[in-house]
């Protein structure tokens, strides 16, 4: 993969996090710099992500969502306009910040919280579970565990969605790490059924050409 100037900053302190062996400690470094003005948060765009804003999802007439790693919290917006009563979490407590002063009157619930140990009342607890381009953002050593904490969130009845970067032949350093078709179908642990897995070409995208967009049900 051909370097990018949108992802050097996450780069940067992802290296520089890894190196003292803080897998996920540059997220947070990450959005307190670009408040500052000094980094750059690629992802901080005004809109939903677009293959979520397209996929058909039906009204959620109040019932429950948690989107993970909500970051800005476009996403979260865009569910809890569909009738969600949505919980987003990031681990990034400036992300959070972020997402509330962006969006003064929300009624989404803004959680700081890590995937890896989330609140215990979280387990199976939600209806619709969003995951969008977080896990590819994590190291080897700490996916898998990520990937089988995701599921557990999906109540009886629920799903999952999961959107991420699909490895290619021009995938190189990262972040992101793209995830195999292996680590898509992993999403299926703790009882969940694969639905359906889509890959989606993206060819103007400069950066990641080729998306997974993954659903679950339990």
């Amino acid at each position: 993969m051909a370097a990018d100037p949108r992802i050097g900053d996450v780069r940067r302190l992802a290296a520089e996090s890894l190196a003292d062996g803080d897998a996920t400690g540059w997220f947070e470094r990450l959005y307190a710099e670009a408040r500052d003005g000094r980094a750059t948060v690629p992802w901080d765009v005004p809109s939903a992500s677009v293959n979520l804003r397209e996929f058909a999802l039906a009204g959620g007439d109040g019932q429950r969502a948690l989107v993970v790693g909500c970051g800005n919290g476009r996403d979260a917006e865009h569910l809890a306009g569909l009738g969600y009563a949505v919980t987003a979490f990031d681990i990034s407590g400036t992300a959070i910040a972020l997402a509330r002063s962006r969006h003064p009157r929300s009624a989404v619930d803004y959680r700081v919280a890590d995937l890896l140990e989330p609140p215990a009342e979280w387990r199976r607890g939600y209806d619709f579970v969003l995951e969008s381009n977080n896990v590819q953002a994590l190291p080897a050593e700490i996916r898998a565990r990520a990937i089988a904490e995701v599921g557990t969130f999906v109540a009886a009845g629920g799903t999952l969605l999961v959107l991420a970067a699909a490895v290619t032949d021009s995938s190189g350093d990262g972040p992101p790490w793209p995830l195999t078709r292996a680590e898509i179908d992993a999403f299926a642990a703790s009882g969940l059924r694969q639905e359906s897995v889509e890959r989606l070409e993206s060819p103007n995208s400069g950066v990641l050409l080729s998306r997974w967009r993954a659903l679950f049900s339990r």
